[in-house]
């Protein structure tokens, strides 16, 4: 049997769609809400070719998914990101870089690494980006989804970005960081409003680590030094290179908004990892960092003495870090597996009474069954359910045009039906997640599951570069 027969990541709604197509007045289930008109996109893996040797869910070159709606009606496309890599792959007509689960290239003449620029996307400043925190964004062109190129600021950047940039949602800045397995380990920059790279800082840290996600105050940032570590010398000794270290605790970084290495503190507490926050904000004399925290993980497939049994299950936590005193408090907030974790953005680094997580199926692989709503305030939920045979992946918030409250809008997440092998994107009353999809735009192809997506809304569409 062949790879693609065999790789999970390669068959049912994990496999790639090869075609990229434009469809109008697609059919609605329901009703599209007058005060829902913009643009939601999602970013996820799809290989153009066959993959060289083992292939990891990460490997996929970069594809945008998206769905216009405006006045009740709804149309899609599909467009893959036309990176350096992906046009030399075309041009090669196979796959020319292995991926995360092979041995690096260091004879690859095209470099040892391929940006696939298939996490996650951000909009700031009139431009959309696609994201690989592995080396630059690459600018996409609204609504027609189309590659850009690489987003360099000028070639003011001079790091990897991160795949979860977060935008300042009172000053309009965007913070990042770039992370490295040779020194400087972690690059910490601003970017104005206006677009442009106003500082970029190193911060020291003992190794190179995997650092996926972060978090911010409004005064603060809060970096994540975890043990999911990469060491050279394991290399050499025919050892994992990336590994999970459970005997090295996990660090957190407070630096002030615009600090640099001089004057950030380290708190240490438990050995665990985070792909994804919630969100972080201030309380008197504490910053406090809600986050789906896994006790460890084998993702990479890297530790084969793995024995952790709640290795790669992540659960809702959240810390208190205090300034003062210097004491860390960590606290499981539900013990239901979850992650995808999402806020209204208009509220990023300031306290929120609810966080919207995609419940984890019961499955080895990553397969979500329903949505999460957390009330913060009370320690409640509620759960919208996709139904049997339904699978969905994270729900991105899109506020009403004319919210009153928090959780005024909408959760929109794409839904694939096994029985029917169909997609649609699903539109869910945030307001009321336990009843039906006001909305269900179904899909004319099949949409594979993917990472992480945005909402654009029609005022940012039409300010868009």
């Amino acid at each position: 049997m062949t790879i693609t027969e065999t790789n999970p990541y390669l068959n049912s709604n994990f496999a790639p769609v090869r075609e990229e197509i434009t469809t109008d007045s697609l059919k609605v289930i329901g009703e599209l809400p007058a005060n829902l008109s913009g643009m939601f996109v999602r970013n996820g893996p799809n290989p153009q070719w066959s993959p060289i040797g083992q292939y990891h869910w990460f490997d996929g070159d970069g594809m945008l998914h998206g769905v216009r709606i405006s006045n009740g009606q709804a149309t899609y496309c599909n467009r893959y990101v036309r990176t350096r890599g992906w046009k030399i792959e075309q041009a090669a007509g196979k796959a020319v870089w292995s991926g995360f689960l092979e041995p690096p290239q260091i004879d690859n003449p095209h470099g040892g690494y391929k940006n696939t620029a298939n996490t996650a996307l951000v909009w700031h400043a009139g431009q959309m980006l696609a994201l690989n925190e592995g080396g630059a964004p690459h600018g996409i062109k609204l609504p027609d989804l189309q590659t850009i190129g690489e987003y360099t600021y000028n070639d003011q950047l001079v790091s990897a970005f991160t795949a979860h940039p977060k935008v300042d949602p009172n000053s309009g800045e965007m913070r990042f960081f770039g992370y490295s397995f040779s020194p400087p380990y972690l690059q910490y920059s601003i970017v104005s409003a206006a677009g442009d790279i106003v500082q970029t800082v190193p911060i020291d840290l003992p190794m190179g680590v995997m650092m996926h996600d972060f978090a911010i105050t409004e005064n603060y940032t809060i970096f994540m030094d975890l043990p999911l570590t990469f060491n050279p010398e394991r290399l050499q000794r025919g050892e994992p290179g990336m590994m999970f270290q459970s005997d090295r605790p996990s660090r957190f970084g407070i630096i002030p908004r615009h600090g640099d290495n001089s004057n950030i503190i380290w708190f240490e507490s438990s050995p665990c990892y985070i792909f994804h926050t919630l969100n972080a904000y201030e309380d008197q004399d504490q910053v406090v960092l809600i986050a789906c925290r896994m006790s460890s993980t084998s993702v990479l497939k890297t530790d084969d003495s793995q024995t952790d049994p709640d290795a790669d299950i992540p659960r809702l936590y959240r810390w208190r870090f205090n300034l003062s005193t210097g004491q860390v408090h960590e606290e499981m907030l539900d013990d239901v597996p979850a992650e995808f974790p999402r806020i209204n953005e208009n509220l990023v680094g300031k306290s929120t009474r609810y966080g919207y997580v995609s419940r984890m199926g019961k499955s080895s692989l990553p397969l979500f069954d329903g949505l999460i709503k957390y009330d913060l305030s009370n320690s409640k939920s509620q759960t919208h359910e996709f139904g049997t045979g339904r699978y969905g992946g994270e729900a991105v918030f899109a506020p009403s045009i004319a919210a009153t409250s928090e959780d005024d809008g909408w959760l929109l997440t794409f839904v694939y039906d096994q029985t029917s092998e169909t997609s649609e994107l699903v539109v869910v009353n945030a307001q009321d997640v336990t009843a039906e999809p006001v909305a269900r735009v179904i899909i004319p192809q099949r949409v594979p599951y993917g990472f992480h997506g945005t909402w654009v809304s029609e005022e940012q569409l039409s300010s868009s570069l």
